[in-house]
């Protein structure tokens, strides 16, 4: 299979996985949990996971990192491919989100419960498929190296970012909430699986990391600011422990209202002029 065949059979057979019974909310006949996923790739050598792991903290773990854990050798970063897809939410997901003020939508709730179980059998999926036709294969956020962490710079932080794979991947720039923002919006979640194969890199078609967010590019919009029930966006940023007090709130919320133990949020990522796409200025 040449290295070309590798990154297109690669986005295929995640399309595949998504179009099929999987990909389910778990209520509705089985709706999906989501739209049609988006991937880009990213080199294990980009320059950006040194930064991160400057930037963010020294327990921010790199490609090569994860690949020595499970598999007990050193690997050339040059020669490794982080794969990172956006799952997008549905559009019933969204129309139900939008017109909440205060607690998360069912649909909501589900997409973070039931939609994330969808995204860890998609990785896992993913490295098995690989590993099958011959490569070495991890899924950072299923590997038992990650882990919650604390960074003295940003506070809430982790040993390695969808995001910020899926920002290294060309797929999308932070806004003032800290969401990605997306060729299909911010209204979604993130994955990523490293793989011991050269799939050539998505290019990064913006030059800032903030490039797609309207108020941070030229002062306008802010509404996700609106949004946010308990005040924890700013014009100076995203509060993270305002968040997460707000998020602990719905964890009694939903399950008294909806009848699963979950929670949620969203409210940043629905009503907003990004939230399907990037927005124009």
């Amino acid at each position: 299979m040449s290295i070309t065949d590798l990154g297109e059979w690669t986005q295929d057979e995640i399309k595949k996985y998504m179009a099929g019974p999987e990909n389910s909310m778990e209520k509705w006949g089985d709706e999906p949990a989501w739209g049609e996923p988006l991937i880009g790739f990213s080199s294990g050598a980009d320059p950006l996971y040194e930064f991160y792991k400057k930037d963010i903290g020294d327990f921010y773990i790199l490609p090569q990192e994860f690949m020595r854990y499970k598999y007990g050798r050193e690997y050339d970063p040059a020669q490794l491919t982080v794969i990172s897809w956006i799952l997008p939410q549905t559009e019933a997901t969204k129309q139900d989100h939008r017109k909440e003020t205060h607690f998360p939508s069912e649909r909501w709730a589900r997409s973070r419960i039931f939609g994330e179980q969808v995204n860890v059998k998609l990785r896992e999926h993913v490295v098995e498929i690989l590993e099958e036709n011959g490569y070495d294969a991890v899924g950072p956020m299923i590997s038992p190296i990650w882990e919650v962490a604390r960074s003295k710079k940003y506070g809430f932080a982790s040993t390695w970012s969808e995001r910020h794979a899926a920002y290294a991947a060309g797929l999308g720039t932070f806004g003032l909430s800290d969401a990605l923002i997306t060729p299909k919006g911010k209204a979604m979640r993130t994955g990523s699986v490293i793989v011991d194969a050269v799939i050539p890199p998505t290019p990064r078609p913006y030059k800032h990391h903030n490039e797609y967010c309207l108020f941070l590019m030229d002062g306008t919009c802010g509404k996700c600011i609106e949004r946010c029930p308990i005040g924890a966006i700013t014009e100076q940023g995203h509060n993270k422990l305002l968040c997460q007090k707000y998020v602990n709130m719905t964890r009694q919320y939903v399950p008294l209202h909806y009848g699963f133990d979950g929670y949620g949020c969203g409210f940043c990522q629905t009503d907003v002029p990004c939230e399907s796409g990037i927005p124009k200025k």
